[in-house]
């Protein structure tokens, strides 16, 4: 799975999804229900480095593996998505 670009974007897609599920459903509310505001900083922080990084390897994948522009516009739209890496994996990247 390492051995690729894609197996990476995988990789990579999954802990995205996961970092942006825990910001949303533990980190927030932690935050904003107990005020409790010190796991924002560091699960905000390795987010934005995974979301950048899907992003930057969604647009690598595409180049290499000649992706049409629809497909491309799904994998980037499934970061912005709860649940939408997860969804991209199974729809987008599991076939090529």
């Amino acid at each position: 799975m390492f051995k690729t670009n894609l197996g990476l974007l995988r990789i990579i897609g999954f802990l995205e999804g996961i970092s942006y599920l825990v910001l949303l459903l533990i980190a927030m509310p932690l935050k904003y229900i107990w005020d409790k505001p010190e796991f924002i900083y560091s699960t905000g922080l390795a987010h934005g480095l995974l979301f950048t990084l899907y992003l930057f390897f969604v647009l690598l994948v595409t180049f290499q593996n000649k992706w049409s522009l629809n497909k491309c516009f799904w994998a980037l739209l499934a970061s912005l998505v709860p649940f939408g890496t997860f969804i991209a994996d199974k729809r987008l990247f599991r076939g090529e």
